[in-house]
């Protein structure tokens, strides 16, 4: 059997004489067939046969398997050239996947439906509480408190990006997502993510400027430049999701579609894609990697060159900056331990993962307005004062 080229810009595609009637092979993009295989992918489509039925031979490889997986997609009858040419989006069989979530056991699941129900309404409550309370006390219109009540929004909306869906599925025997919602759920994701690692830097350096540069504080940290830091936060975090969006969306997806985890987390969703997807890991390590790297080293000198401020100042004054910093410290700490465990091996699947997903999008979110609370006066101050008001005017009416 003799082999061509089609042509120069789609590599390692081949075909014969013997396809030439199968167009569908003429549209493989960057997909490997080996010379061996294609007389028996050709014989595929000449019997229009299910791949199930190729898969129980011992002769057909993995990579077989997925030639054949796309090219039973590709064969279907409402298969056109117009559909192809729009690319592997418009063509993707999977509509859903499915979520295996935390446990299949049926009393274990009503157990962390209510645990996490709880969970989840503390944590939206103590963050919008704190909100609130930087947003109604005067006291609290400072840097430093507009940064955190920008903070406790982003963990309300990491702890409800995946959490209800979580807590709804503990109670639904089929737990599934649609393709348009796990590709939202991955987009949000690393949306809250990367702005809540960009605000932690922003805070480092708020904290930064009030140690070591207090006589210059108010006019360094202005209004203006608060509001910049935010919005570049969300910049970001937005940039750095679309990134991972833009080719994420356009796999094809066209055979297995179980996640394993309680949301679409994006490694576990690019190991579906018919693909070889060695390249994408190495893309998304390196743009989730560069990032979070580039925070911890902002984070570790800052905090490093604070410290050393704070030791060799040494005077009586310096206790409510530590206080304050060692918030900030254990927030960072509980923000960056799961993530170096998840760049340390990013694509290999641990008994450990789920919870280390649990922790970063219901934990975390909780835990932060625990700390700040538990260590500031200032913020326990200011919500004294918001309930007494409250119990004053209730008492009133």
């Amino acid at each position: 059997m003799e082999f061509n080229h089609i042509n120069p810009n789609m590599k390692y595609s081949y075909y014969s004489s013997e396809c030439l009637k199968y167009p569908e092979l003429l549209e493989l993009r960057c997909l490997v067939i080996k010379k061996e295989n294609l007389k028996l992918i050709c014989g595929f489509l000449k019997r229009k046969i299910e791949c199930i039925d190729l898969w129980k031979l011992s002769k057909v490889s993995d990579e077989m398997k997925i030639n054949l997986r796309i090219i039973s997609h590709l064969s279907q009858d409402n298969f056109s050239t117009s559909d192809s040419a729009n690319g592997w989006s418009n063509k993707t069989v999977v509509t859903e996947f499915i979520l295996l979530g935390l446990s299949s056991s049926r009393a274990l699941q009503l157990f962390l439906f209510v645990m996490f129900s709880v969970f989840y309404g503390a944590a939206v409550l103590g963050n919008t509480l704190i909100i609130l309370t930087v947003i109604i006390d005067s006291h609290l219109h400072s840097p430093m408190y507009f940064l955190l009540s920008n903070l406790s929004f982003i963990d309300v909306c990491q702890a409800t990006f995946a959490t209800p869906k979580m807590i709804a599925d503990f109670l639904n025997e089929r737990k599934t997502i649609t393709f348009q919602g796990c590709m939202s759920q991955i987009f949000f994701l690393h949306v809250f993510g990367g702005s809540e690692m960009v605000l932690l830097v922003a805070m480092a350096y708020d904290r930064y400027i009030a140690i070591c540069k207090p006589l210059h504080y108010m006019t360094i940290m202005s209004r203006r430049v608060c509001t910049v830091l935010v919005g570049m936060s969300w910049t970001i975090g937005i940039l750095h999701s679309a990134s991972h969006l833009a080719f994420t969306v356009d796999l094809p997806f066209c055979g297995p579609n179980k996640v394993d985890n309680f949301f679409c987390d994006l490694p576990l969703v690019i190991k579906l894609a018919c693909l070889d997807t060695y390249v994408l890991e190495i893309l998304v390590l390196t743009n989730s990697g560069l990032l979070s790297l580039i925070c911890f080293l902002l984070l570790l000198v800052s905090y490093t060159i604070i410290l050393a401020t704070i030791h060799r100042q040494a005077s009586g004054g310096t206790s409510k900056a530590l206080s304050t910093l060692s918030a900030h410290i254990t927030v960072v700490v509980l923000f960056f331990g799961p993530l170096i465990f998840i760049y340390i091996w990013p694509f290999e699947s641990f008994a450990i993962d789920k919870f280390i997903s649990v922790f970063f999008t219901v934990f975390t979110p909780l835990l932060n307005p625990i700390i700040y609370t538990l260590r500031n006066k200032d913020v326990k101050e200011a919500m004294r004062k918001l309930r007494q008001r409250h119990v004053g005017s209730t008492q009133a009416f």
